[in-house]
């Protein structure tokens, strides 16, 4: 669909059912100079009537949802829960979450400056950081986060080449510094995904915790409620569940 001359909006809606869900997908496209959060706002308005219109359609479509994608899909999530509540929880894998600081900063894999896909090619602001600076605030999820009211699950490794891990840090410690009800996970020696099958699964495993939390009110893990001290680290995964009473 288009809603202007600047940006030019894509929706692909398929819902597909599974353990109570369902997949809403989108795609979008936006034209140099107007960043990546030019198209949040309208995309926010397109999924509220896909979804209502998704509800007309299945019975079976679940009232409570949830927002999820990972590095560019990860970094459109912390940025729509900056401006939108349409989200009961989302979870938003290694995504940019200051443009500012990373703009100045290197692709750890190739040392390559990573000035070049801020100004041009993935995030399209249209100029640098000094030509253009109100963009880079405007585009970084980091500088709304007071905005912030979706409870937030994060992933960023330690090793990712792609989108240093510092950016994970940066928003969790603001939101927190907020009294944002916030987590991040961090899977030592793993990149910008995935690669050991047992931190697959353990992802697999807190991200379904997670969501049940606060899609269906299922009781809250340990790792949520306490968090796991270092000094637990490899000893304990703290998933296992609390009752309603807290113990």
């Amino acid at each position: 669909m288009a809603t202007g001359d600047e940006t030019r909006y894509d929706l692909v809606a398929d819902y597909e059912f599974a353990e109570e869900a369902a997949v809403l997908a989108f795609t979008t496209s936006t034209k140099d100079g107007s960043g990546d959060g030019a198209y949040v706002v309208p995309l926010d308005d397109v999924a509220r009537r896909a979804l209502l219109e998704g509800e007309g359609r299945y019975e079976q479509l679940p009232l409570s949802k949830n927002g999820e994608g990972h590095s560019w899909g990860g970094y459109q999530v912390a940025y729509m829960i900056t401006k939108t509540d349409l989200f009961a929880a989302a979870e938003a894998g290694a995504p940019v979450s200051n443009m500012t600081s990373a703009y100045g900063g290197i692709r750890w894999q190739t040392g390559m400056s990573r000035m070049f896909q801020y100004e041009r090619t993935q995030s399209r602001i249209g100029g640098s950081l000094w030509e253009a600076t109100s963009e880079y605030l405007h585009n970084s999820p980091l500088f709304y986060a007071d905005k912030i009211r979706t409870p937030v699950l994060r992933m960023h490794n330690d090793d990712d080449g792609a989108v240093p891990w510092y950016q994970g840090i940066e928003l969790f410690v603001a939101l927190r510094r907020l009294q944002k009800p916030a987590w991040l996970l961090n899977y030592n020696g793993e990149g910008h995904g995935l690669r050991r099958d047992a931190n697959r699964k353990d992802w697999a495993v807190r991200m379904q915790q997670f969501f049940d939390h606060y899609l269906q009110d299922a009781p809250v893990p340990v790792w949520m409620a306490e968090g796991v001290p270092a000094v637990d680290k490899g000893r304990t995964l703290g998933t296992e569940l609390l009752s309603p009473d807290g113990r």
